[in-house]
């Protein structure tokens, strides 16, 4: 484990962003393994919220799916996350994270596109879609440039 990894860890386990991860992690009953550079991986978790296939709560990645859905680009998305955790001093990401949220609805109807949290972590990488701010849509559905055919 590199450097950063072994700080990221102490570090979210200090702001107390990794123990709220794993006390959600025990809520929703998932099933915890270790994963790569200092991440807990929490498969199965059976609450409803939030919605997305995967998150990150410190450095523990949950998701409702079995063992094998967090890896390549997904996981890279989710350790970016982790990341953010620590460079936030912990849960303060909680707040900015639903205020990006709603940045992102206000801009572009969607919670992730113009999120900066999601940005930062690569939007694709987290299998999100870019949907262009609402004033830069041109045609119908919110497409862009010339209409087809």
């Amino acid at each position: 484990m590199r450097r950063w990894h072994r700080m990221r860890r102490v570090l979210n386990y200090a702001n107390l962003s990794t123990p709220l991860g794993l006390l959600v992690a025990r809520l929703g009953r998932a099933r915890l393994a270790p994963g790569p550079d200092g991440l807990v991986l929490g498969y199965g978790y059976r609450l409803p919220f939030p919605i997305a296939g995967a998150f990150t709560i410190g450095n523990v990645v949950l998701t409702k799916h079995g063992e094998g859905f967090l890896t390549g680009r997904l996981l890279r998305h989710e350790d970016r996350h982790a990341s953010q955790y620590a460079a936030c001093a912990g849960l303060p990401m909680l707040p900015l994270y639903a205020v990006a949220v709603v940045v992102s609805v206000l801009v572009c109807g969607n919670p992730a596109s113009w999120n900066v949290f999601e940005r930062l972590a690569d939007l694709e990488d987290g299998n999100y879609l870019r949907t262009p701010p609402w004033w830069a849509r041109t045609g119908p559905g919110g497409r862009t440039g010339p209409p087809p055919g």
